[in-house]
């Protein structure tokens, strides 16, 4: 089969497409024969070796799939079938997934969205799960509640907000004045921009802060949290001497992907409460194209980027 591999650690120069072994299965894992990848942060840092798991090299890159189960691996009555479609993450190692096959566990896929495409299946499980686990599982917001999302309209904020509105709360968005109307459309009630204006001056009491930029504006963004109040990070570990300042808790984590928050997702998705947003949709052998628009070095568009593996295929 042919796959994207990572030799070296080091830049998108680094990934190489060639032909591999097929993927061996271990007991409750699928062979899923791979529709689309998604491409995030995420598989940036694996390639540069900064990922904090333990990875040898070469590896294949990717977790992010959708497609169609070949065959499984010694399943005691499995929810997941041969010849379903589904979407989710390959493994714990975040590996394996920019390739004609992955070998995925059965913990981490669910049955694809009915109402959407492998492609835009794939853009979803990663970024989908961290803002549903940022919200739920962590700040615990409930209806009339007040979120603040930093980065709302990245890959994870805009989840983040359309998952808060789906539970009552109110959204204030901090973003670039240029998502505006997207974000308007998403439900935020109120839109910061995070370009020329300090959002502190215009926020204040909220219960809680989803966290995706990090550095300066997450140390900002303890003096809007209500005494009480939590704020939630994807991206680094808040400050524990300002959580002690100012009263409130913090949470950091690594995104767990399973496959009941992958159906709760999936049934949202199908009863049109959540919108995906695909930016940009790349054939597999421009993969180095897609790590450059990641490191900003090649400009995108709003929305994640997806590798179509199918567009391969048509040319072998």
């Amino acid at each position: 089969m042919i796959a994207v591999q990572v030799r070296h650690y080091g830049g998108p120069s680094g990934l190489v497409l060639e032909e591999t072994p097929m993927p061996d299965l271990s007991p409750g894992e699928a062979l899923i024969k791979v529709h689309a990848a998604g491409v995030g942060p995420w598989d940036s840092l694996i390639r540069r070796g900064r990922s904090g798991l333990p990875q040898s090299l070469p590896l294949v890159l990717g977790s992010d799939i959708a497609g169609v189960v070949e065959r499984i691996e010694i399943a005691q009555q499995p929810a997941i079938e041969v010849g379903d479609a589904i979407f989710g993450v390959t493994n714990p190692s975040f590996t394996g997934g920019y390739a004609q096959y992955a070998a995925a566990s059965l913990r981490s896929i669910a049955p694809k969205p009915a109402s959407l495409s492998f492609v835009e299946a794939a853009s979803l499980p990663v970024v989908a799960v961290t803002a549903w686990q940022m919200l739920f599982d962590h700040a615990k917001v409930s209806a009339n509640q007040t979120v603040a999302v930093q980065g709302a309209a990245g890959n994870v904020g805009g989840y983040a907000v359309q998952l808060a509105r789906w539970v009552g709360a109110r959204v204030i968005a901090i973003a670039n004045s240029n998502d505006a109307a997207y974000l308007r459309g998403l439900g935020a009630a109120e839109i910061i921009n995070s370009e020329n204006e300090r959002f502190e001056e215009h926020v204040s009491s909220v219960d809680a802060v989803i966290d995706t930029v990090g550095g300066e504006a997450q140390r900002r963004s303890f003096g809007i949290i209500k005494p009480g109040g939590i704020l939630v990070s994807s991206v680094s570990a808040p400050s524990q001497e300002l959580a002690e300042r100012y009263h409130v808790r913090t949470a950091y984590f690594v995104v767990v992907v399973t496959a009941e928050r992958l159906e709760s997702i999936g049934r949202l998705v199908d009863q049109r409460v959540l919108k995906t947003d695909l930016g940009v949709i790349l054939p597999l052998e421009a993969v180095r194209t897609a790590h450059e628009m990641l490191a900003g070095t090649v400009p995108h568009p709003r929305g994640k980027i997806v590798l179509d593996v199918t567009m391969l295929e048509e040319k072998l």
